[in-house]
């Protein structure tokens, strides 16, 4: 467990002076939160103008109890809610991509290798590295964005964004959405040699959720309470091979002695 702990603060302490890491830990989260909290101040809460644009098929389910102008508004924040799950996905990527072919390029990684350490020890430290500050991260701006809610929005659009779906879409399917990319991250970062060759094929983990994302936008596909249970149970069952898979095929002896 110490030896854990050594490699997630030794990657902390490395990964964090990279400025792309930064701004997609720090800003990019702030700037999601920033944009729905900007649209209801603008609009004073108030959106029943564009109350058009609502897809109809939302109408008998999303709406219930809601009025033309409260509706809408829980269509668009909705949205945002779903964007809270992309977060955990993206944001990780870029630490577990960097975290060994960063390494790579500068030649740290060949002397940790060397250790007595495990080929489970050190992926389960860069893979902790990587996924505990993405989920702190998007449940602590979660927490900014509904506040923002409750201060904005009309209190029925606060109670239906605090749905037992949405809780579990945020705070159980986020962590292993998170678990899920920086467990490829992690295999395709050991086996490339550039760190944005990493990150941007680790990347298209996220793809599903954008798609999740515009059929929630266009009331083709919409989220259910079963229908997050069911991913979050799938989701955790791919963690578990994708965790395994990734150590099985970490080679540390042709990194040592044939990596270029």
């Amino acid at each position: 467990m110490d030896k854990i702990k050594t490699i997630i603060g030794k990657e902390w302490a490395e990964v964090f002076k990279n400025k792309l890491v930064l701004f997609t830990v720090a800003f990019l989260p702030l700037i999601l939160v920033a944009m729905p909290l900007i649209m209801l101040a603008v609009t004073g809460g108030d959106m029943s103008e564009e109350v058009d644009e609502l897809p109809t098929s939302l109408v008998g389910t999303m709406c219930v109890g809601l009025d033309e102008g409260e509706c809408l508004q829980l269509y668009m924040m909705s949205i945002f809610t779903i964007m809270f799950m992309i977060l955990p996905v993206m944001v990780p990527v870029t630490i577990a991509a960097y975290s060994i072919v960063g390494e790579k390029t500068t030649r740290s990684l060949e002397p940790l290798l060397a250790t007595p350490i495990t080929t489970r020890e050190l992926l389960t430290g860069k893979i902790l590295a990587a996924v505990i500050p993405a989920v702190l991260v998007t449940w602590a701006t979660y927490l900014l964005f509904l506040i923002g809610i409750w201060y904005f929005a009309s209190p029925a659009v606060f109670t239906a964004l605090l749905a037992p779906m949405w809780l579990l879409a945020i705070l159980v399917v986020g962590p292993l959405l998170a678990l899920f990319s920086v467990s490829i991250a992690i295999m395709v970062s050991s086996r490339v040699n550039d760190p944005r060759i990493a990150e941007q094929l680790s990347g298209a983990v996220a793809v599903p959720i954008i798609l999740l994302l515009v059929g929630q936008s266009v009331g083709f596909l919409l989220l259910s309470q079963e229908l997050i249970i069911v991913a979050a149970a799938v989701v955790a069952v791919l963690d578990i091979g994708l965790v395994y898979l990734a150590i099985q095929t970490f080679e540390r002896e042709t990194i040592l002695t044939r990596w270029k």
